[in-house]
């Protein structure tokens, strides 16, 4: 049976281009099998009908799918739990009567839009250099005419789980959007449909993450173990492999 839990909240209110500050709010009654984000609905409710202003925060599938959620909980990524996103924390992970702190992802990279809501439209400009293959349209091909190596049809998968929560670059001490790349460059230079343009795409993703001010990988691994689905920092080895290849390579 759920228990019931007061929590005292500090969280960060900002408009865009403003100076931000922390505010207090009780959460109380809160139902230790909802969900992080359920707490904030709460919250929120009460804020409303006292006439104030509700947090800013997103959210869309609230299935850990599609990576809007992120929010830094008491100074960790998503919380302190391993492979979770902020809509995957439950409330029976905190204490009766607990101060928490809620706060937007901290990055140079990310500037604040609203409260909790920060502008990661960069990682969407890094995937537009070349997160994609180009194919002509059309029926598929059959799958057995592309002999692929289980081995590496897995990594590509496991690459291909990253949903662009930018938790990596938030808890990146440089703000780097390494692991973000490197897993969208492994998912596709892993496989034979991705070989025809890896040259043009791994140039282009890591030349527009440096002009948008994404800092540099410095191997602290801080971004794997803030990444919800367990994405490999070996990806990032793959990253500097191919990139070096590309810019040997390339005609200048």
């Amino acid at each position: 049976m759920s228990e019931k839990i007061n929590l005292k909240l500090k969280v960060w209110r900002q408009n865009r281009g403003e100076a931000g500050r922390f505010e207090d709010y009780e959460a109380n009654g809160i139902d230790t099998d909802a969900s992080f984000l359920e707490m904030l609905d709460v919250v929120n409710e009460e804020i409303t009908l006292g006439g104030g202003e509700p947090i800013a925060f997103e959210h869309d599938c609230r299935e850990g799918i599609c990576g809007c959620c992120g929010s830094l909980v008491n100074g960790k990524t998503h919380g302190s739990h391993e492979r979770t996103t902020l809509c995957q924390l439950h409330m029976r992970h905190f204490k009766d009567g607990e101060t928490v702190v809620i706060e937007p992802f901290r990055a140079t990279a990310f500037p604040v839009i609203k409260d909790l809501i920060v502008d990661r439209s960069g990682l969407d400009q890094i995937i537009a250099e070349g997160g994609y293959v180009s194919v002509k349209t059309g029926n598929a091909p059959e799958a057995s005419t592309t002999p692929i190596k289980k081995e590496m049809a897995e990594a590509s998968m496991d690459a291909a789980q990253c949903i662009g929560c930018g938790a990596c670059v938030a808890a990146c001490p440089n703000g780097a959007a390494m692991l973000f790349t490197a897993a969208k460059v492994s998912q596709y230079a892993l496989l034979p449909q991705g070989h025809p343009e890896r040259t043009q795409r791994v140039l282009g993703m890591v030349n527009k993450m440096d002009e948008l001010g994404f800092g540099n990988c410095s191997n602290e691994y801080e971004c794997a173990v803030a990444c919800p689905k367990g994405i490999d920092v070996k990806n990032i080895a793959r990253l500097n492999r191919e990139f070096v290849k590309a810019s040997l390579t390339s005609e200048k």
